[in-house]
């Protein structure tokens, strides 16, 4: 095992200007200096000196400088293997012993075909990555030549690894069947030779059979595996059960089909009980996630809603002795200049909280503990009372805080409009460059898009009341963040080109007043 740390960049240049302690911007003498309209398009950028325990991204001119720059820690990624930069791709979480143990198909690098890569955390602050991997596809080709989404469980004292074995080629027979490896430890599995599940006979069809998700019931000895499937052209997840010695598999039937008849697959399924109530998550092929929730394992379920947007995709949860998590990952471009798109496959690893609300619905949080690490408080200059925006069809803006490496803010916000309002990111001193998280009252959304607006990348739904206040957390490191209305919508987005500059307040068509603003950043 080899285990890496990302190279701290080494920061050069800096600039001319002493700045407040909070978010980096040279104050204003007033909220109207601060106050920026949509035709000021030819202003000039804010100086900077960087904190000594902030890096300095002045010298890094391009997005994807910046990128080659991060040092994640919160949002594990895979280093470097000689010029090619690998990523996440459909992690597989496993908690033991305070050891949380994501397995990922690694896209990219030293990885064959999706193979099953390893990286371990103890506090989601920092990971050891496992250089070689975990299962790796058939060199050889055959119906293992590709990996495919799978999952861990331990039966006694072995290990088994479900995964999907994607065949090299359409001449085989079956596009995907179900496989399993075994081991005595979660760090090293051997493939189980002639163990197999074939798609039943009912469904079909044999290309589509995929995503096993196993659990162990130690009282009956039995294991039940979930499996994504078509069936009549419509998405399915599948239930089989079989004994824990891998013996005796029996198909089940269908315990969820996709109510909207729009996802050839619903994949990464998994399913939970949390505080008393049974919730089923699925990743609706290239879209978002989706649960539904039962009074008893495995359904029936009531109608699926949406949890997040579709740049947190393939989640599935784990959980320790006291907390549940959602560990997916974070879409990203296919270059990191571009102001059009946020769809390539694959990214960074990405874990937040989920909580059960009163009425039974599910919703996201940052991890608890990494809130906890963001101890530097930068107060921003606004003011004791916060800030009042009033905006007609033009957009208003006003600076706020730096977007550093890493930082969290926090505030709350109260709306009497109907338009969009929220954070705008700057990418290249134009405000019709801008990158807008925008919450949209009147559409019941939150939304990230480019260009101040006019390319839409993904959103989520947020039902909001005029008039009520609401508090809000955004967390962002490198180029991957979660925007937060408190208790009710998570928002995942993916910002290249943003560290180093200011970062906005704005508002249009609406009044809005945010208080209680801070930006917190993380020590070295």
């Amino acid at each position: 095992m080899i285990i890496r740390k990302r190279m701290q960049y080494l920061a050069v240049g800096l600039l001319a200007f002493l700045l407040t302690a909070c978010g980096g911007q040279t104050p204003s003498t007033s909220a109207q200096s601060q106050t920026q309209s949509r035709s000021e398009t030819d202003a000039s950028p804010a100086a900077y000196v960087y904190p000594e325990d902030e890096k300095d991204f002045s010298s890094l001119r391009t997005p994807g400088s910046q990128e080659a720059a991060y040092d994640y820690r919160l949002f594990f990624l895979p280093e470097v293997d000689g010029t090619s930069q690998p990523y996440v791709g459909d992690p597989m979480p496993f908690y033991e012993d305070g050891v949380y143990y994501m397995y990922y198909l690694k896209e990219a690098g030293d990885s064959y075909n999706h193979s099953i890569y390893l990286a371990t955390t103890k506090d989601f602050l920092s990971y050891t990555e496992y250089d070689d991997p975990i299962l790796e596809s058939s060199r050889d080709g055959g119906q293992d030549g590709w990996i495919g989404t799978g999952s861990v469980v331990k039966v006694g004292k072995k290990y088994y690894l479900f995964y999907t074995a994607h065949a090299s080629s359409d001449t085989y027979e079956y596009g995907e069947t179900i496989r399993v490896a075994e081991g005595d430890s979660p760090t090293a599995f051997s493939k189980k030779e002639g163990w197999e599940l074939l798609p039943p006979a009912e469904i079909g069809q044999k290309r589509d059979f995929r995503d096993p998700q196993a659990y162990y019931d130690e009282e009956t000895d039995t294991i039940t595996l979930t499996v994504t499937a078509a069936q009549a052209n419509v998405a399915r997840i599948l239930k089989y059960t079989l004994s824990g010695n891998l013996e005796n598999p029996k198909y089940e039937g269908v315990i969820l089909s996709d109510p909207t008849k729009s996802f050839w697959n619903l994949e990464c399924s998994d399913t939970f009980k949390l505080d008393g109530k049974y919730y089923i998550t699925y990743s609706g092929q290239d879209d978002t996630l989706w649960y539904a929730s039962s009074d008893t394992p495995y359904g029936p379920y009531d109608e699926p809603r949406r949890l997040e947007d579709k740049l947190f995709y393939a989640a599935k949860h784990v959980g320790d002795e006291e907390n549940v998590y959602m560990v997916g990952w974070t879409r990203r471009s296919e270059s990191p200049s571009s102001t059009q798109e946020v769809s390539a496959w694959g990214g960074n690893l990405a874990v937040q909280q989920l909580h059960r609300n009163e009425d039974g619905s599910l919703s996201l949080s940052p991890v608890k503990n990494v809130q906890d690490a963001f101890t530097t408080k930068r107060e921003l200059p606004l003011g004791s009372d916060g800030l009042t925006l009033a905006a007609g069809s033009a957009y208003n803006y006003q600076e706020a805080f730096t977007a550093f490496e890493r930082f969290l803010l926090k505030g709350t916000f109260t709306y009497t409009g109907k338009g969009s309002f929220g954070l705008a990111f700057d990418f290249s001193n134009r405000p019709d460059k801008y990158k807008l998280i925008a919450i949209c009252p009147e559409e019941g959304k939150v939304a990230l898009s480019f260009n101040e607006g006019n390319v839409p990348v993904t959103e989520t739904a947020a039902k909001l009341e005029a008039g009520k206040t609401y508090g809000f957390t955004y967390l962002q490191e490198g180029s991957c963040g979660v925007f937060y209305i408190d208790g009710m919508a998570a928002l995942t987005v993916r910002l290249y080109g943003v560290s180093g500059k200011p970062v906005r307040l704005f508002a249009e068509n609406n009044s809005v007043e945010f208080k209680e603003l801070c930006e917190y950043t993380m020590p070295s």
